[in-house]
């Protein structure tokens, strides 16, 4: 079972051509030319399951088509996607802003998938998708480290919950480091597939360990890479799951 987390930035692409012609100009650009670029890539990889952060679910820099959608239909997956932000935010108010999601995409047949949004953070969604063998999260958590601690709290309270193996993979915003996560991996009793802690982000020269795929003991990574592509800010993670 092949496993890619990708953190996308919405597609608006990453370092020169991002900041043309003006810093951060990026993020308000089209984004099907490198969209397409993703597209290659993912279909290239061959993944089983895809966990996508920052989505764009259909503003105009997406030609108000949704991406993980535009993904699906090409590389033949099913999905599920929603906003990061919950129904009440002030997120929800703004365009463009009330587009950016997250995604899950898969090969597999998908059981039963919920959206849940934590108490604390702006950025609040999880999404817990059902397959046969596995139960997966995909997070992005906060910028904020007391509400990530909280929001940790409450992804451990929600594994407890279920009977399978799972996966817990995003986006973590760990700026103080990966130690953040320590008790929140003992308490959960997950392992980190990224054994020698690589980083992943800035993937143009990565210094900091942001993104994560968290695993039960009981699915052996038979290998896990970060591909040296730069379509985003941050680099992919790939890890082949035996299970």
């Amino acid at each position: 079972m092949k496993f890619l987390l990708y953190n996308i930035r919405y597609g608006t692409g990453h370092q020169n051509h991002y900041h043309l012609p003006l810093p951060y100009a990026g993020f308000f650009k089209k984004t099907d030319e490198n969209l397409n670029r993703i597209v290659e890539f993912i279909g290239a990889i061959k993944p089983d399951i895809i966990g996508l952060i920052e989505v764009d679910s259909g503003s105009y820099r997406s030609g108000n088509c949704c991406q993980a959608s535009t993904i699906s239909s090409r590389l033949h997956y099913h999905h599920v996607v929603e906003s990061k932000y919950r129904y009440d935010s002030i997120a929800q108010k703004v365009p463009v802003l009330n587009q950016q999601s997250n995604a899950l995409l898969t090969n597999r047949n998908i059981l039963d998938s919920r959206f849940i949004y934590f108490d604390e953070g702006i950025k609040r969604l999880v999404i817990q998708v059902e397959l046969d063998d596995v139960v997966i999260y995909v997070v992005h958590l906060s910028l904020k480290y007391r509400h990530r601690q909280h929001q940790l709290q409450k992804l451990h309270q929600l594994i407890k919950q279920v009977d399978k193996p799972v996966i817990v993979a995003g986006d973590f915003n760990t700026f103080w480091g990966n130690g953040e996560l320590k008790l929140f991996l003992g308490a959960a009793h997950l392992e980190n597939a990224n054994r020698r802690n690589r980083p992943s982000h800035p993937s143009h020269s990565p210094q900091r360990q942001l993104d994560f795929i968290l695993h039960s003991p009981g699915l052996r990574v038979k290998n896990f890479s970060i591909p040296k592509i730069r379509l985003s800010d941050h680099a992919p993670l790939v890890c082949d799951f035996d299970c």
